[in-house]
């Protein structure tokens, strides 16, 4: 399936691409070497592709070809998932409650596992570990060349009672998840959300914090023909 990389047709998607490419200068990409981290390419947007097209499309794909997702396809999809998409206030396409943006996406691939950040558009590097076998207990996990990591930092979502911040997690999650659903129903990728996972190790794994919770996983790859 062809894909444009920004700037695209379709005017919403116009304005957040170029304003994403405005975004990834020289120093971005200045701190982005200070930070161990990789600036991303433009994203891979999919152009007149509607909504009607994409809720069409959208279904779970368990298995994957040996195919690596272009770089540029990695930064739409990321962009998807929680980008900013108003750089004025800098929230995002993925909402959530009170905007506490307390929902990190980690990416994991062959080659280490990495931390989306939103505000500069770029992949901070956390290890180099292939870690992709305990983002789920499904096989298939492990030959998926992309899984991605929910994490809410529980410390900032909203909610006045335990069960009120575990809820709005969970939604928050699920908005960030729907987004991935849909870019990768019309750029021809399969993906599938999860929630079978061996949490203590995959967060030892991840180094993360007491406050840091796994909440779902995705896989992301090119449907296996």
């Amino acid at each position: 399936m062809p894909r444009k990389e920004c700037p695209v047709d379709r005017r919403a998607f116009m304005k957040t691409a170029g304003t994403l490419c405005v975004g990834l200068g020289i120093g971005g990409a200045r701190d982005a070497l200070a930070q161990n981290a990789d600036i991303l390419p433009p994203p891979a947007l999919p152009g007149g592709k509607t909504l009607e097209e994409a809720l069409r499309a959208r279904q779970s794909i368990r298995s994957y070809a040996d195919k690596d997702i272009p770089a540029e396809v990695l930064s739409g999809l990321l962009w998807a998932a929680c980008g900013v998409n108003r750089k004025e206030s800098g929230k995002r396409t993925a909402p959530t409650a009170v905007n506490k943006q307390e929902i990190d996406v980690w990416v994991v691939k062959k080659d280490g596992f990495f931390l989306y950040e939103p505000k500069d558009h770029m992949l901070s590097r956390k290890g180099s570990q292939d870690i992709r076998a305990l983002t789920g207990t499904q096989s298939y996990v492990a030959e998926a060349p992309l899984d991605l990591i929910y994490v809410a930092d529980m410390g900032k979502v909203a909610g006045k009672t335990d069960q009120e911040r575990a809820n709005l997690a969970w939604a928050d999650t699920g908005y960030v998840s729907q987004n991935v659903y849909l870019y990768c129903a019309v750029m021809g990728l399969g993906t599938v959300v999860r929630a079978s996972i061996d949490l203590p190790a995959l967060s030892k794994a991840m180094g993360l914090g007491e406050k840091q919770h796994i909440i779902m996983a995705q896989c992301v790859g090119y449907p296996k023909a």
